[in-house]
């Protein structure tokens, strides 16, 4: 099975967009999707109640990170983890065993860019990093490509020791898509061909060898 989660401990920085749009991904991909929510206000779950009233959408099944103790399901091919915020020692390393991948997106904002570089240097000290048991990689994310601010982070996360492998930009079609439990790719191509082109590095990571621990 495999095991992705989207983690940053700084509040505000995407994480339930990324993990619900990678849910959607792989579930329009024919696999079977189990999304585990480890946010105490569920709103991943809450995106799940809202998918499940549209019977046109492909279902996605969900459980709490909070209230149940993971497990694996034989059924499940791809497992999504929207991690909480504010983890930090301890309870990281915990939820790390849990994973082979770990997307970590950061948003355009010196505060934000600090607290990453904070998680960055913890996340590379752990020894399943260190032997490539755990694969990183960042995603520029709710970016405006002409701001400063952007141009600031792009630099940011290029000086990073983990790969930078996109940007999302900063569009309403994510909350559109959101309020009906949808995502861009659940939507029509043609509504959503520039952010599904945004996508694609991450797309082409996930299914590379570099995204997968070492045998």
């Amino acid at each position: 099975m495999r095991t992705i989660m989207v983690f940053n401990p700084k509040g505000g920085s995407g994480k339930t967009t990324l993990a619900t749009n990678l849910a959607s991904y792989y579930v329009n991909q024919g696999q079977s999707v189990l999304l585990v929510d480890y946010d105490p206000q569920e709103s991943s779950l809450e995106w799940i109640d809202a998918r499940d009233t549209d019977k046109k959408l492909i279902p996605i099944y969900g459980m709490s990170g909070v209230e149940e103790k993971i497990r694996k399901f034989p059924d499940t091919d791809v497992m999504i983890m929207d991690a909480p915020a504010a983890v930090h020692g301890k309870d990281m390393r915990e939820l790390l065993k849990l994973v082979e991948t770990l997307v970590i997106p950061v948003i355009p904002s010196p505060i934000d860019m600090r607290a990453a570089g904070h998680f960055i240097e913890a996340i590379l000290s752990e020894r399943r990093v260190s032997q490539k048991k755990l694969r990183l990689a960042l995603v520029a994310n709710r970016v405006k490509e002409r701001s400063k601010a952007y141009h600031s982070l792009e630099v940011f996360l290029g000086k990073a020791r983990i790969p930078f492998i996109t940007h999302l930009r900063d569009a309403q079609v994510y909350l559109r898509a959101a309020e009906t439990g949808a995502g861009i790719f659940d939507l029509p191509e043609r509504s959503v061909a520039r952010d599904l082109e945004e996508w694609q590095p991450l797309i082409k990571w996930l299914k590379g060898r570099g995204s997968r621990p070492s045998a």
